[in-house]
């Protein structure tokens, strides 16, 4: 069970670069890949370090997965009139927060499927949000 609870921090931690570097890259046209690539060497890398080689693994993929979630998620919100330094503050703090909270045992891996799930669904929802405004507009 404690090698769990110290994967799950390692996914944890992959997750929370993956949020910071969506959010540092959230100017950029290829925020997606640019977070996800950062997300994926430095959560193996200190997965690796600081555990072992299991760990480092989980926290590269888990930050692979988030990188691309919150890249798309903060490009997108860029793109539609939100503030770069504002967004890339937000999704720093959610970060820290997640890695915080993925001390918590199987909180982890958890968050290591919620995120990029999240972002790719705000992703495909983008368009239809205020869809019907636009017919009010004519």
């Amino acid at each position: 069970m404690y090698e769990l609870w110290l994967i799950g921090i390692a996914a944890g931690v992959g997750v929370a670069l993956g949020l910071a570097a969506g959010g540092v890259f959230a100017r950029s046209d290829r925020a997606p890949i640019a977070a996800a690539l950062v997300a994926l060497v430095g959560g193996g890398l200190i997965g690796w370090l600081v555990f072992d080689w299991k760990a480092g693994i989980v926290g590269a993929v888990a930050g692979a997965l988030s990188g691309h979630g919150a890249g798309t998620f903060a490009r997108g919100a860029v793109k539609r009139g939100g503030d770069y330094a504002g967004t890339a503050f937000i999704l720093i703090a959610a970060g820290v927060l997640a890695w915080a909270v993925s001390l918590i045992p199987v909180v982890g891996f958890i968050e290591a499927v919620a995120i990029p799930v999240f972002g790719l669904r705000s992703r495909q929802r983008a368009g239809e949000k205020f869809a019907g405004l636009r017919t009010l507009a004519k």
